[in-house]
């Protein structure tokens, strides 16, 4: 895994965004090109912040650098860095941890 030059602040989460699924299913379904055009919901966790001040105390994260997620849809933000698209979420927006 590449190291990035961000240092996620708080309890934000730095994601590497999955590719976009296309062509047909396992039942011979085609999927249109037009889904290649949604933001994917899954990728891989590529840095990680301290976490989250409660009571000036600190929560430490859940996720660690490494793991494939799932995330919230629509509340990422969009960077690109060396032409490589990165996802930047909140903790809280993600779903799951991929085992």
């Amino acid at each position: 895994m590449k190291n990035i030059p961000l240092k996620p602040l708080g309890d934000r989460v730095v994601i590497l965004a999955g590719e976009a699924k296309s062509g047909k299913t396992k039942s011979g379904l085609i999927i249109p090109e037009t889904i290649n055009k949604e933001r994917p919901e899954e990728g891989l966790v590529v840095a990680v912040g301290p976490g989250k001040m409660d009571d000036g105390k600190l929560v430490p994260m859940t996720v660690k650098k490494g793991q494939r997620v799932l995330f919230s849809k629509y509340g990422p933000d969009e960077i690109k860095i060396d032409g490589q698209e990165y996802l930047i979420v909140s903790e809280s927006q993600v779903l799951a941890i991929i085992e």
